[in-house]
């Protein structure tokens, strides 16, 4: 959460982070992690304030930012782990939602953050490339609807992408839409980091 007049440019700077780590996640891997890191500190950070403190909330958004891009830098050495475990999390809600509308249980969401760290310390360089693309196409994702909206209606960013789209596996019906487009764009991601910004050399 934003004040308003920051809206906007967070969400153009989400496209371009997003952008970055679906099409050059794993090269520039470190990189990506300390601006995840960053974002993931400052909407912490920003939360703990209420809303009518714009100074305090760009504040903690701030320290917030600085920690979360601390700890994941510190943390790159399992951070290839963390994606591992977040794409695990990614297909055991997908395939639950398949065949059950309600979130699975929380031993499912465990075992598959597991065997997804697993897999990726085996596979690192496959697990990196398609968990950046798709990391990288959600950021995008999120950030085009939320300043699209908020030029279009000069709403707020929270209100640019609904609740919804943070948790983009369970979108409203008439908004399964962007679903698709999620998933065209990491898919697009992950064929042009193998063949060019993340091949073998």
């Amino acid at each position: 959460m934003l004040p308003h007049a920051y809206e906007l440019p967070a969400a153009v700077l989400l496209v371009l982070v997003g952008a970055l780590t679906c099409f050059a996640g794993y090269k520039l891997f470190r990189i990506v992690l300390t601006i995840w890191g960053f974002i993931l500190g400052a909407m912490l950070g920003s939360s703990i304030v209420g809303i009518s403190n714009a100074a305090g909330m760009m504040l903690a958004g701030l320290v917030g930012g600085l920690l979360g891009a601390l700890v994941l830098v510190f943390a790159y050495f399992v951070g290839v782990a963390l994606v591992g475990a977040g794409l695990g999390v990614l297909v055991a809600h997908l395939t639950w939602s398949q065949l059950n509308p309600a979130d699975p249980p929380a031993a499912v969401i465990v075992i598959a953050s597991i065997v997804g760290a697993v897999g990726a310390m085996v596979l690192q360089r496959y697990v990196t490339i398609v968990g950046t693309a798709f990391a990288g196409a959600w950021m995008t994702t999120v950030g085009a609807l939320a300043a699209v909206e908020n030029v279009a209606s000069k709403g707020a960013l929270r209100a640019a992408s609904g609740v919804w789209i943070l948790y983009p596996l369970s979108p409203a019906p008439e908004q399964r839409w962007v679903l698709m487009a999620l998933v065209a764009v990491g898919l697009i991601g992950t064929a042009v980091q193998l063949s060019v910004t993340g091949r073998k050399r």
